[in-house]
């Protein structure tokens, strides 16, 4: 949002308006710069898009923007590790691989070589939440993009050798990514001592036992319950004539047949309760990693948005606290708190690596001392605004690879993705103002809220005695 005063230009002052130029000059042909009587702007543009559903329960989003010749296609489906059950972990991940292997009509590998050889760019990805597929292409190759997307959910090719192929591509992953990275164990057991519904308490990744002893049956009935259109979403965003659009989705899309609805999803969880303490001995760290996480709420509390901010006013480069309390004082060698909301209970992690010799303990006291000065005292003005300025940037212009709200593949990953969590694609017009309501007074009242030792698990990764590191300093070790 664009400052309505005459204040000074500070350099918070500056990036505000250039992320908010940024956003108005990319979203100029698909949004609308709302005026006050004064003539100065009052809000962010409106991403205007079309919501509607086929006869077989697909949800459709659309919504052209003629700035630049491309398209953007993002297909989410309402499946994610937390569907999965006890003995059948890693289906949704192992089925983002086997969604490449080819279909009907399309053959193995030829999905991404199509794209690819049009000028175009894709991936798909998996978390505890969903599951998603998406393409940007030249706005002349949207058709070839909706029936690449529509064969694959109408017929994929579940062969015994595709299964055997791609679970060994997975397996492979979790080797190089958890079992021989340092730190590589640290979410797993984060997620294992802060919930108690199976949902969250595993890992996106699944394990390997679970892994070989899945079925051709197993996968099979996965796809046919979770990969039907009407427990999916898809989203076109970018250069393209909307009827003619919504021709080419009922033509490739609609004869696709509608299946039963999967099993509804049990997000209860219990409190913490008390405060949990892990130790982990890692034979590949040669420094001590400290991680300590709250839980907090869903992604569509009000609540999220406070801890947003307040990750921002402890963690924002050398002016966050985290930086003057830990590592300029040469307690740690970086710091980092980040809120991780999702839909269901999210948690708010602190993490930290220790320098050789570093102590645990005067680390999480630090923490602790930092955590306990917000919870009195608050937080300032000049904190609020440089966070918030902050997360309208990472907002706006993203911070990974799928981009932010200025990019096509930004927008139709938001809209489709807000639709299959909340039933609310117009979240992604309602989070600058929520951000920008956040008040000082929210953010103490959060830290005081979750930020409580009877609501956090702390884990230690530290090196193994033998690799020529020294300890950590942890005192205890509990569960």
């Amino acid at each position: 949002m664009l400052y309505e005063s005459r204040a000074k230009e500070t350099p918070v002052r500056k990036l505000s308006i250039l992320v908010c130029g940024v956003l108005m000059t990319a979203l100029a042909s698909n949004g609308r710069v709302h005026a006050d009587e004064t003539g100065k702007t009052a809000r962010m543009p409106q991403i205007k898009f079309t919501d509607y559903r086929l006869a077989n329960g697909l949800r459709v989003i659309l919504s052209p923007d003629h700035y630049a010749p491309v398209a953007a296609v993002s297909v989410t489906y309402d499946v994610g590790s937390r569907n999965e059950r006890p003995g059948h972990t890693g289906f949704a991940h192992l089925f983002e691989h086997m969604m490449f292997q080819g279909s009907q009509n399309v053959g193995k590998g030829e999905h991404m070589l199509l794209v690819q050889n049009n000028g175009g760019t894709m991936n798909g990805t998996t978390n505890s939440d969903r599951t998603n597929y998406f393409e940007t292409v030249p706005s002349n190759q949207l058709e070839m993009a909706l029936y690449l997307e529509a064969d694959r959910m109408r017929a994929l090719d579940i062969s015994q050798a595709n299964l055997d192929n791609q679970r060994a591509v997975v397996q492979e992953e979790k080797r190089q990514s958890y079992d021989n990275q340092p730190y590589g164990h640290v979410s797993e057991v984060v997620s294992d001592l802060a919930y108690s519904n199976f949902g969250y308490k595993h890992t996106t990744i699944g394990s390997m036992e679970d892994l070989n002893a899945a079925t051709l049956d197993d996968v099979r009935s996965f796809f046919k319950t979770y990969y039907a259109p009407n427990n999916a979403c898809i989203a076109v965003v970018g250069d393209f004539n909307e009827g003619a659009a919504k021709r080419l989705i009922e033509k490739y899309f609609a004869p696709i047949a509608r299946q039963p609805a999967p099993p509804a999803v049990d997000l209860a969880d219990t409190p913490i309760g008390e405060e949990k303490l892990r130790v982990i001995s890692d034979k590949l760290a040669r420094l001590t990693r400290m991680e300590i996480a709250y839980k907090t709420v869903p992604g569509d509390s009000p609540d999220a948005d406070a801890l947003q901010v307040l990750g921002g006013i402890l963690s924002s480069g050398r002016t966050g606290r985290l930086y003057g309390a830990l590592v300029e004082k040469q307690l740690a060698l970086n710091a980092s708190a980040n809120g991780f909301p999702g839909r269901g209970p999210g948690l708010f992690s602190f993490s930290a690596t220790l320098p050789p010799g570093g102590m645990v303990d005067m680390v999480r006291n630090t923490w602790d001392a930092e955590i306990a000065r917000i919870q009195t005292e608050g937080v300032s003005d000049e904190e609020m605004q440089k966070a918030k300025t902050q997360a309208r940037a990472r907002l706006v212009v993203g911070g990974g690879r799928f981009g932010g709200l200025d990019s096509v593949l930004g927008r139709a990953n938001a809209l489709s993705q807000n639709a299959v969590f909340f039933n609310d694609p117009n979240r992604i017009n309602t989070q600058l103002p929520r951000l920008q309501s956040v008040t000082a007074a929210d953010v103490k009242r959060v830290a005081n809220q979750y930020l409580t030792k009877a609501n956090r698990v702390i884990v230690i990764d530290e090196p193994e005695p033998d690799s020529g590191s020294t300890g950590s300093g942890a005192s205890k070790e509990s569960q």
